[in-house]
């Protein structure tokens, strides 16, 4: 169970890693006030409305404005990673945090199940019936 739980934490923690340092963009298309598109990592499909150049010459062409609207929002990913600082740790540093790590995970070894501490033991012996003459019964 110990090692389910393990497993299960590190990838959320691989998850939130990965997450929080991915940067993408979202694009989104309007057309007037009315949500067209939406894409996450390319340029949104357009509604063809868009004011496009014209081979007639400047005399002819009214000036009319675009009714449509492209939105971008970059989200950006967390640069400010902390790299780690074991390595520049010194010799001493090194063997302390090993033996306290060795000594801390050797406080926890369980017994094995056959092992019987009173083995080599013998109980003592029985010179008297202390209850008969104590007068103590248990019901």
């Amino acid at each position: 169970m110990k090692n389910v739980v393990n497993k299960i934490t590190s990838i959320l923690m691989t998850f939130v890693v990965v997450f929080s340092t991915m940067s993408f963009t979202i694009s989104s298309h309007f057309c007037g006030e009315e949500l067209v598109d939406i894409s996450f990592f390319k340029k949104a499909a357009s509604c063809g409305m868009e004011k496009g150049e014209k081979s007639v010459p400047d005399v002819c062409t009214m000036s009319t404005k675009n009714c449509c609207s492209d939105i971008i929002q970059l989200i950006d990913g967390q640069d400010d990673l902390k790299l780690s600082s074991f390595d520049t740790l010194s010799l001493e540093q090194h063997f302390f945090i090993a033996s306290f790590y060795y000594s801390y995970i050797n406080l926890f070894e369980e017994l094995h199940d056959k092992v019987i501490p009173f083995k080599n033991y013998s109980p003592p012996l029985v010179v008297k019936d202390i209850h008969v003459l104590d007068e103590v019964y248990l019901i």
